[in-house]
């Protein structure tokens, strides 16, 4: 597995899984974000103190390869790595069967910022993940 800068450990719960026990394709955005969530408050910041201060990191675009499929009880590690692209802030996000080491999502999710509700360059969101970018 690459390096990242961010990784997390999530397990797959009986509720997110279809009739044949298949996690659904629409609960892997879940886990992306579960993921860039808690990504955000390691780096010392939540969603809370960003709309307290005015901004809104709003995804505008999710590019999503399903690889393998996870099933329940499995464990999955979920990482990424953060970048900037003018005023858009790129997650390169990939999903790893913990057991296996075998990729399960590779996704590219594009995120912009609104401040005061207006759409910024995001510098002062980039400010807040100085140390990723």
């Amino acid at each position: 597995m690459p390096d990242y800068q961010f990784s997390l450990d999530i397990r797959v719960r009986d509720y997110e899984t279809d009739s044949q026990g298949i996690v659904n394709n629409a609960n892997y955005l879940h886990y992306l974000e579960i993921t860039r969530h808690d990504f955000c408050e390691e780096a010392g910041t939540s969603f809370r103190a960003m709309q307290e201060r005015g901004l809104d990191p709003v995804v505008r675009k999710i590019e999503i390869e399903y690889l393998n499929s996870l099933t329940m009880g499995d464990t999955m590690t979920s990482c990424l790595n953060m970048r900037r692209e003018g005023a858009r802030f790129i997650f390169d996000q990939n999903i790893y069967n913990a057991s296996t080491g075998a990729p399960v999502v590779k996704a590219k999710v594009t995120v912009v910022c609104l401040q005061d509700g207006r759409l910024s360059r995001g510098d002062i969101l980039a400010d807040a993940f100085a140390a990723y970018l």
